[in-house]
């Protein structure tokens, strides 16, 4: 997936981990809805904070098939949803 511009994207910048938290959730459940298969959340590089915190949602969430950072930007991270 090298071109993320069209895919529905949520920019984490300047939120702490848990209203990162409560607002991929919602980005998530509304993009199952929409029935969107892929998604962006842009976390940023930083020290890592807001990564792991996202990596951590996403692997408890129901509607997540498979996460990995995006390969030209560390700070993004791509996430295949289900339905």
């Amino acid at each position: 997936m090298l071109f993320i511009n069209n895919l529905p994207t949520l920019d984490l910048h300047g939120y702490d981990r848990q209203t990162a938290v409560v607002a991929l959730s919602d980005f998530i459940r509304d993009n199952v809805k929409m029935q969107n298969d892929v998604v962006v959340v842009i976390h940023g590089i930083g020290n890592g904070v807001l990564r792991k915190s996202v990596h951590a949602y996403l692997r408890t969430c129901k509607n997540v098939l498979d996460f990995k950072i995006h390969y030209f930007n560390e700070g993004c991270t791509v996430v295949s949803l289900k339905f």
